[in-house]
């Protein structure tokens, strides 16, 4: 279930560059663009995640790498306004169902092949 190049559009790279760029803060660098949709940075009113894309992270070990998210989860959507420059923290969080689902698949997936073999 996992998410294979071909499941994204063709001009992706130049798409994401794009994400990138917007993403930029007042400082010219890159900032997660999250505004709460990974159900964080809402607590006082919707605000922007302050994680800047190769700094040492401020709520996670290591550096921050800005992902690009699908907020329709269609991966061939190529709308700029269904894409947002995530960090890794907020990404996962947005997508946690979808990960929790896929995952249930295979596991059932998985379980089923053992019962065919079991005798």
């Amino acid at each position: 279930m996992s998410i294979a190049r071909a499941d994204y559009p063709a001009e992706w790279p130049t798409l994401r560059a794009r994400i990138l760029r917007r993403s930029r803060n007042r400082d010219g660098m890159e900032q997660c663009e999250c505004m709460g949709e990974c159900g964080l940075h809402c607590l006082r009113g919707p605000r922007r995640c302050l994680e800047i894309n190769g700094r040492l992270a401020m709520f996670a070990l290591g550096r921050v790498v800005l992902t690009v998210a699908h907020l329709c989860r269609k991966s061939q959507c190529p709308r700029a306004d269904h894409l947002k420059a995530m960090c890794q923290r907020c990404h996962l969080r947005y997508d946690i169902r979808q990960h929790y689902t896929s995952r249930r698949i295979r596991w059932e997936l998985d379980a089923g092949q053992e019962r065919l073999f079991e005798r």
